[in-house]
C-alpha cells in the first residue's frame, strides 16, 4: 500500500527547482513541491502538503494534517514502512 503522508514545509532549499525541506513526524526530507504551485504563489514555509514519492501533491489545513497524522498512526505497520521509506529517500 502507498500512503501519502502529511508533512509540513520547513524552507525552500532550491526555489529555482522547487525543492523544499518539510518534517514529516520528525523525519526531514527534501521534496518537490511543484505540483502544489498555484495561483496563490504556491506552498511556502510552515504549509502542509500530502507527501508521495519525493513529491507534494496537495496543500492541506494544519488541523486536516494531524488529523490524517492520526489516522495513520492507527495503522501501524504500513504506517511504520511509509516513514521507513520516507527516512531512506533523498532527493538532492
Amino acid at each position: 500500500m502507498c500512503l501519502a503522508i502529511p508533512g509540513q514545509i520547513v524552507e525552500l532549499v532550491d526555489p529555482v527547482n522547487r525543492l523544499a525541506r518539510v518534517n514529516v513526524a520528525g523525519v526531514q526530507r527534501t521534496v518537490n513541491i511543484a505540483m502544489v504551485d498555484g495561483d496563490d504563489g504556491g506552498a511556502v514555509p510552515g504549509d502542509w502538503v500530502l507527501i508521495h514519492v519525493g513529491f507534494a501533491l496537495s496543500k492541506v489545513d494544519e488541523a486536516e494534517a494531524q488529523a490524517t497524522l492520526r489516522l495513520l498512526e492507527q495503522m501501524g505497520a504500513e504506517y511504520e514502512l511509509e516513514l521507513a521509506e520516507l527516512k531512506a529517500s533523498v532527493i538532492e
